[in-house]
């Protein structure tokens, strides 16, 4: 709590990283419920425009290094939860 948390994801691919390579970040809450998408790279970085972690989420991957990591800023207690990270990289998956 306070201090910024690196969610860290690491990625391999058969196919060379192209423009078309995209990066998916969701949580689910601890309690279960409902996905919500937190933060989409295609590019360039599209954090989330909604819900808790609303400018909270940072890029600070490289896909060029096989690096789809993200940070939360402030996080608190209620951020808990499940945090899935996707990563296609047409025609790899």
């Amino acid at each position: 709590v306070g201090e910024q948390a690196l969610l860290k994801c690491s990625f391999k691919s058969s196919s060379p990283i192209t423009e078309s390579l995209a990066v998916y970040w969701t949580y689910r809450p601890l309690a279960g419920g409902q996905m919500e998408t937190v933060f989409h790279y295609q590019s360039v970085p599209y954090p989330t425009t909604v819900g808790k972690f609303k400018d909270r989420i940072s890029w600070v991957g490289n896909v060029a290094a096989g690096d789809a990591s993200i940070a939360i800023q402030s996080p608190e207690m209620s951020d808990n939860g499940t945090f899935f990270c996707s990563v296609k990289n047409p025609p790899d998956v």
